[in-house]
């Protein structure tokens, strides 16, 4: 079978959607890959079996009319069986079987949480993937379950994200090192938070919750880890804050920080407020660090029983829930061992698997 993958939406820095872009091309060893990106951005795509083609302009704008109209007929989707669309858009105009991917059903269900040209534009992307896709990926039981209320005409194959457990485990060696580089005293107590800065992922509620934490322990700092989004002023909100000296941005963090920067945190926060998946809280799981994240979202579903929850938006709750964890510290060793248990449940081989499969419907 011959996939032509189009990843040109990936962006620069790897993150979310984009993350699971980089992981199918290393994991769908079952399948030659006809990988579409970006003019000039090929050399970070090698497929285990296939090939890359840069022909996809970078402005945004011109990437999706191209999309649209003219890559369903290109070399690499003539070469192959079928196109995926890995990022919830698909060609208008194509004779190959279309796969589509579905991260997120918050367009619909919280328009809010999102810049609104994006609203109206992923609306009617995901509409389209309903009517015409041959097979849709959902990256969660719970954004599949959403995606049911469209009517899909085509099979819907769920196909959970992974995590890498050799780089995200419990115990790894030089991470002492690695956050003395970052600027990072490995000896402080922190809260540590990753992912984009932006309304939905309640960095808001956990600026507030931190002030009444840092009031109960002075030594505790909270880290904010990953690059500004879009409606949310993160300065003035840090400003605001009572324990604004103990509340660092770390900005973007790469992949040689990301693991011990998890591994070091006295506890893990992520109250966002809705998700597709919330890798986040899987990689921390994995590394056996304690975890608070929101009840009633995807991440319930993702930590099955090995985080602790709190409602979204609640400071108050959140504040307790972190004083619990950081009073009992890192010796729960259970808890601990559960947490990893569960996180290799999730694997990027399974996920890939669970592509083939969809590729074989959308052939069928």
């Amino acid at each position: 079978m011959r996939v032509a993958l189009d990843v040109s939406a990936a962006p620069a820095r790897l993150a979310g959607a984009g993350r699971y872009m980089a992981e199918l091309v290393t994991h769908l060893t079952e399948v030659d890959l006809e990988i579409v990106t970006r003019r000039n951005d090929e050399s970070r795509w090698i497929p285990v079996r296939g090939s890359v083609h840069g022909i996809v302009a970078s402005p945004r704008p011109v990437r999706l009319l191209e999309e649209a109209l003219w890559l369903g007929w290109s070399k690499p989707a003539r070469q192959s069986d079928l196109w995926h669309g890995p990022h919830y858009t698909m060609p208008l105009v194509t004779r190959r079987p279309v796969v589509v991917t579905v991260h997120d059903m918050t367009f619909f269900s919280h328009p809010e949480w999102h810049e609104a040209a994006k609203v109206a534009f992923f609306r009617s992307a995901i509409s389209r993937a309903a009517r015409r896709a041959a097979a849709v990926v959902c990256v969660s039981e719970a954004t599949a379950s959403e995606f049911a209320d469209l009517a899909p005409r085509a099979p819907v194959v769920v196909a959970p994200h992974g995590v890498d457990v050799v780089r995200f485990r419990p115990d790894a060696d030089g991470d002492g090192d690695i956050l003395t580089r970052a600027g990072l005293d490995r000896e402080v107590p922190a809260i540590v938070f990753v992912g984009t800065l932006e309304p939905r992922k309640g960095v808001d509620t956990l600026v507030d919750a931190f002030a009444s934490v840092a009031r109960a322990h002075p030594e505790v700092e909270l880290w904010l880890a990953g690059q500004p989004g879009w409606g949310l002023d993160v300065d003035t909100l840090i400003a605001s804050s009572p324990a604004r000296e103990r509340i660092r941005r770390l900005g973007f963090v790469d992949d040689e920080l990301l693991a011990p920067l998890l591994r070091r945190a006295a506890v893990v926060a992520y109250p966002s407020r809705g998700e597709g998946f919330g890798l986040p809280v899987l990689e921390a799981l994995a590394c056996g660090s304690p975890v608070v994240t929101t009840r009633g979202t995807v991440m319930e579903e993702v930590a099955g029983g090995c985080a602790t929850l709190v409602h979204p938006g609640d400071a108050r709750e959140l504040a307790d829930a972190l004083l619990a964890l950081l009073e009992a510290g890192r010796h729960d060793v259970h808890r601990a061992a559960r947490g990893v248990a569960r996180a290799r449940e999730f694997t990027w081989e399974r996920s890939a698997r669970a592509h083939v499969t969809a590729y074989e419907r959308a052939l069928s």
